[in-house]
Order: C-alpha cells, then structure tokens, then sequence
C-alpha cells in the first residue's frame, strides 16, 4: 500500500519547514543539509524523503552526491487554503460583530 503525503504533512514539522527555507536559495546536497542539525543524518534523509514525497522538492544526482533543490509552486496549495480560511472566518467574525452591536442597541 502506497502512502500519499500531502504538503500540509510537509509543512508540520519545524525540521523540514527549516530545510525548505535552506534549499529555498540553492540546491544543497545531503551531507550539507544534514551538518545544519543535530539529529543524525538517517533522519534528515527522512524528512527529504517526505519532503520529495509531497512534492516540494527534487532530488537530482550529480556524480555522487544527491542534490536537494525546493519546488516552491507546490506551497501555493497552503496559500489557497489559508486565504479561504481566512476570507470564511473574516466573514464569521464580522456577523458576529454585527450581532453584537445589535444586542448593544438593544440593551441600550
């Protein structure tokens, strides 16, 4: 059974929000990548795995180093998603306060 991730999946973890924001300027190989933690190289190499996973970035081979490089377009899909949630609750927000107000009035 095939596991699909998702960029939300992505996202969630502080550790590959960090190496997207390192690989988002120039691709950066592995070892690189992982000399910037202070976790063992097996587990940054998780988290680009699910990073390549979800789509938000590629690997490519260069001799015998893997580079790692971001695939930005694909983190439009939590822009969309924030701007609607946004745009819902905006629109929650502002029935309430109208409804308020005009419990205000009344009491008033």
């Amino acid at each position: 059974m095939e596991i699909r991730r998702d960029v939300f999946q992505a996202i969630a973890d502080p550790t590959r929000r960090q190496i997207i924001n390192m690989i988002a300027g120039e691709p950066l190989n592995l070892n690189t990548i992982a000399e910037k933690f202070d976790v063992s190289r097996q587990a940054i190499s998780l988290h680009i795995k699910i990073l390549n996973e979800c789509g938000l970035i590629n690997i490519k081979q260069h001799g015998r180093e893997r580079y790692c490089e971001a695939k930005l377009e694909k983190l439009e899909e939590v822009t969309d998603w924030v701007e609607q949630s946004t745009k819902l609750w905006k629109q929650k927000f502002t029935k309430l306060d109208t409804f308020l107000q005009t419990v205000q009035n009344k009491d008033q």
